[in-house]
């Protein structure tokens, strides 16, 4: 029977299939430590740290080196070019490291996000010329997954039909190339929380913008048991005075997931959007525990609500290596919790109740 991805051999799909079930295996969900080298700089300069090669590395490092325990909770790590080459102190690369503790490495491969002429202040994603290439080489390297990040913006036009058309075709074109060269790629249509928009609103964006992104997938023939979805969860407006419980939120994006997303896609691995580490987690517990068809694993791809209360308890400081390592497997163990719907809120701390958004939030 002929594939219905033609461009890709059997042992192609079968590799892929396997990498991305691995990311979603049950309470696992992936450390998104892909900040670029500018966004490495909002993380370390309230610390009073310089934003240097070695800064970075040194901060890395500590997540990567946390506790083995970190592979009971954290399946992938999505690294930022510069991170895929670093090593620990004592010379060993990081994505061996990574592999030796059964951690699968990603990469992020976009270059970031760019105007698109013709709208109202919307956006593309470049980085498509040399994709193909770059993406043969990290292969090489020990990657075996891909990230690529689209933004959309909800307002009283926006996002636009040209808008959503050119974020899915983007994205189904970087699927597509990564699959040719044996990387799963993370597909991320994300929808900002930025606006006073209300809960409805943003479901129905979000279903929009998910059905335009799964047609772009057909129409390219991306092997969709070889992907996995990194959406928004559907919450209101970062400006929006409603009041939602984590019960309405899960609603709301199980439903937009059940309208939109086929069940070939093995897992859906929220990015946190600005929530604060703890809302992050009793949303994706709440989703979890939603009673409802849920053909697809349901867990994380956390930035900054796995790493907010790391950064603080490290303060950049030798002596605290360890108390970074340790609020990273709290909220590692958390979120682990909050994927099989079993987080009973008992692994909060002081800081991570804070609010971790960012006005139109690039990196």
């Amino acid at each position: 029977m002929a594939s219905y991805a033609q461009y890709l051999t059997k042992e192609q799909e079968d590799e892929l299939r396997s990498i991305a079930n691995a990311i979603v295996a049950p309470g696992k969900g992936i450390l998104a430590a892909d900040e670029s080298t500018g966004s490495m700089e909002k993380r370390l300069t309230p610390l009073g740290l310089e934003n240097t090669d070695e800064n970075r590395r040194r901060y890395r490092q500590l997540l990567f080196t946390a506790d083995e325990e970190l592979n009971k909770y954290i399946s992938g790590v999505i690294l930022f070019h510069e991170t895929l080459y670093q090593k620990t102190d004592s010379g060993e690369p990081f994505v061996q490291l990574l592999q030796k503790r059964g951690i699968i490495p990603g990469i992020k491969v976009d270059k970031g996000v760019i105007p698109l002429a013709g709208t109202i202040g919307e956006a593309t994603t470049q980085g498509l010329d040399d994709l193909n290439a770059r993406c043969a080489q990290y292969k090489k390297d020990g990657a075996q997954f891909a990230k690529w990040r689209c933004v959309l913006k909800i307002g009283p036009n926006t996002p636009s039909h040209l808008s959503m058309f050119e974020v899915a075709n983007v994205l189904a074109r970087y699927a597509s190339i990564c699959q040719q060269n044996g990387l799963v790629p993370i597909v991320e249509p994300e929808t900002l929380p930025d606006g006073e928009h209300d809960l409805a609103r943003t479901q129905k964006v979000t279903e929009t913008v998910l059905a335009y992104t799964y047609k772009a997938l057909s129409d390219h023939h991306v092997f969709l048991e070889g992907t996995l979805l990194k959406p928004n969860m559907v919450t209101p407006g970062q400006s929006c005075t409603t009041k939602y419980s984590p019960q309405d939120i899960a609603r709301a994006t199980v439903t937009a997931l059940q309208r939109t997303v086929p069940a070939a896609v093995p897992g859906v691995v929220f990015l946190s959007g600005g929530q604060s580490e703890e809302d992050a987690t009793i949303n994706l517990n709440a989703i979890n525990q939603f009673q409802g068809k849920k053909p697809w694993a349901l867990t994380f791809s956390y930035g900054r609500a796995l790493q907010a209360s790391a950064l603080a308890s490290w303060g950049g400081k030798e002596e605290n290596i360890k108390a970074g390592q340790g609020s990273l497997l709290t909220r590692a163990k958390a979120n682990s919790l909050a994927s099989v719907g079993k987080y009973g809120g008992d692994l909060a701390s002081g800081s991570a109740g804070e609010s971790l958004f960012v006005a139109n939030h690039a990196y």
